[in-house]
């Protein structure tokens, strides 16, 4: 009996120790969160010196689980920042404004991102080849590592989320700033020079689009550009919301079962300071659909029947979910936001490439060149 006693106690402590073992990394786990969270809101507070570069790396580390090579991913970065400063030194733009060195650090990055140019070394030349748009897994569904300015520099293939946020990244090694812009499913660049006002750099295609390519996509609404939902030059701490976003879906990722409780924290602080944030604001709304209907799961009621939908409201938390569910995307609606359909975003993304003539700001582009 006492021995059959001990190897209870053994067994039990050993699931114990598993228990807690679990627990444990489950808490490590958050705490990637939790550090990045906190360092892009140290930078929303001016507690900590902004850096685009490092909010991105920070959410990318979080889904990583802080086994990010940071290290190697800045020695590159600082590699493209030196070849950006070659660029700007040996070659003359056809741009005569007084913001010229400006424009020229613009170009420069535009360049290592979108062109082939040649390299003389010695008595060689090669050709650096420039980031391609990866047209597989464009939205992340699959992978959401596919949308990561790391993944765009290990393969140099990237898309509209990675390929701007690197252009932001190395324009402001540069010590200039790139606005982002958002336009349905869409990240893309503003600039604001003399020659031109307020122009857009599109990374995708490697050209530079009138505002009537926007407007083709047929679901920007007006009201959206009223409202600052798209088309709109977005400031630093805006940008810093988008990474907010980022790092909730991100761990939404990582924990699909989570209760809501972080998320909500990012997507709220992002609102705080972009309010009209479309995304955020629509990820706020599914992660209160998700506690509704756990709530529902709780009560053994099958969200696909209406009328257990009206039961479920009968407890007065989830009655406050669908109340603000209802609220919320009522006013998604109202600020002008309209979804497009991913595939319809694809054909609108490539006819920028088909209908280069018809869309292209061509007075840029040679001002552009030598």
């Amino acid at each position: 009996m006492k021995r059959y006693l001990s190897h209870k106690t053994i067994f039990l402590l050993s699931l114990l120790l598993l228990w807690l073992g679990t627990g444990m990394v489950r808490a490590q786990s958050n705490q990637f969160y939790n550090d990045a969270y906190q360092t892009i809101d140290n930078m929303l507070n001016d507690k900590q010196q902004y850096s685009f570069k490092e909010a991105v790396f920070s959410v990318e580390n979080a889904y990583y689980q802080g086994k990010l090579d940071t290290d190697k991913l800045n020695r590159e970065i600082a590699f493209l920042k030196s070849f950006a400063n070659n660029i700007v030194q040996s070659r003359d733009l056809a741009y005569k404004q007084s913001d010229k060195d400006k424009v020229s650090k613009y170009a420069a990055v535009y360049s290592i991102i979108c062109q082939t140019l040649p390299i003389a070394i010695k008595d060689t030349v090669i050709h650096y080849k420039p980031f391609n748009y990866d047209f597989e897994d464009v939205f992340g569904h699959k992978d959401i590592t596919n949308l990561f300015v790391s993944k765009l520099l290990a393969t140099k293939k990237g898309n509209c989320n990675s390929m701007p946020y690197l252009y932001k990244i190395l324009a402001e090694e540069l010590g200039v700033e790139a606005n982002l812009a958002l336009a349905p499913n869409h990240v893309y660049i503003k600039h604001q020079i003399k020659s031109d006002g307020w122009y857009n750099t599109e990374l995708t295609s490697g050209i530079f689009p009138q505002d009537s390519w926007l407007m083709a996509s047929g679901y920007i609404h007006l009201d959206a550009i009223k409202n600052g939902v798209f088309m709109k030059a977005l400031s630093n701490k805006e940008s810093l919301a988008l990474c907010l976003f980022d790092l909730a879906q991100a761990y939404n990722r990582n924990f699909p079962d989570n209760d809501g409780d972080f998320v909500l924290k990012a997507v709220n602080r992002a609102t705080e300071i972009y309010p009209n944030f479309a995304k955020a604001l629509i990820l706020k709304a599914e992660t209160h659909k998700a506690q509704f209907e756990k709530l529902m799961d709780k009560q053994n009621l099958s969200s696909t029947n209406p009328e257990n939908i009206k039961k479920a409201q009968q407890e007065p938390k989830a009655k406050e979910l669908m109340e603000l569910m209802t609220q919320e995307y009522g006013h998604i609606y109202d600020i002008g936001y309209r979804q497009m359909p991913e595939e319809m975003y694809l054909d609108w993304l490539v006819s920028l490439r088909t209908e280069r003539d018809k869309y292209e700001n061509k007075k840029l582009m040679n001002n552009f060149t030598k």
